[in-house]
């Protein structure tokens, strides 16, 4: 009869080996990032880093096997030294070309996340600062876009340089922020209205259950600037 010891022995084994089995299969997925804007982005990736992209420039990103999940965005009105240290706009990483954090708000947001199919999202819960898209090389799968000028019509009171503020971030109240007596329970505001009519495809607010799409696994995705 097997001892104790030796049936704990086997069955952390079995774990290694299943969890060893689960990142091998997780494959690396490719993420192209086009700038299509009449003006120069700074692209920001986690992980990544980021990229200065002119118009019609393109940055390839490849996540390893095992990575969970990314985000990208654009950043405006940038200006780097040579050392790669400087300040911009919308979107500002810490003062850093290559980011190792999120960038600041406003800034329109593509995220993804892989599990047991790819889920991804164009996201406005922080705010807008340039229109973007996300395109999966699985035609079969939605591409959501947020491809209006969300700073045409934003409101005195979101407006900042470049770019528009949610209501969350310009006010840090429950309701606006979906927090407190409103985390279970939280409507679309005005606010956030005005960024799911310019952008139905996205994320408006942060209870706004409607914009997350999959994609089997095995798919890579471009995303646009200004599609």
């Amino acid at each position: 009869m097997a001892k104790v010891s030796d049936l704990v022995i086997l069955l952390v084994a079995g774990m290694a080996i299943s969890l060893y089995i689960q990142v091998a299969e997780a494959r690396a997925v490719k993420f192209d990032i086009k700038n299509q804007c009449g003006y120069t982005v700074w692209a920001g990736g986690l992980p990544g880093g980021g990229q200065q992209l002119t118009q019609g420039q393109t940055w390839t990103v490849n996540l390893a096997a095992g990575t969970q999940s990314a985000r990208f965005w654009g950043r405006t009105g940038c200006s780097f030294d040579a050392s790669g240290k400087g300040t911009c706009q919308t979107g500002d990483c810490g003062g850093q070309l290559s980011c190792t954090v999120s960038g600041a708000v406003p800034a329109t947001l593509a995220e993804y996340t892989q599990s047991d199919q790819d889920y991804y999202d164009v996201s406005l819960v922080d705010g807008f600062n340039i229109p973007l898209s996300i395109n999966p090389t699985n035609t079969q799968c939605t591409a959501p876009a947020c491809k209006a000028d969300v700073n045409a019509v934003c409101p005195a009171e979101l407006k900042v340089t470049g770019g528009c503020k949610s209501a969350c971030v310009a006010f840090q109240t429950d309701q606006y922020c979906c927090t407190g007596s409103y985390a279970n329970s939280c409507p679309a505001t005005n606010y956030s209205m005005i960024f799911k009519q310019q952008c139905p495809q996205a994320y408006s607010y942060a209870k706004d259950d409607t914009a997350t799409f999959a994609c089997p696994s095995g798919t890579d995705y471009s995303i646009v600037f200004c599609p």
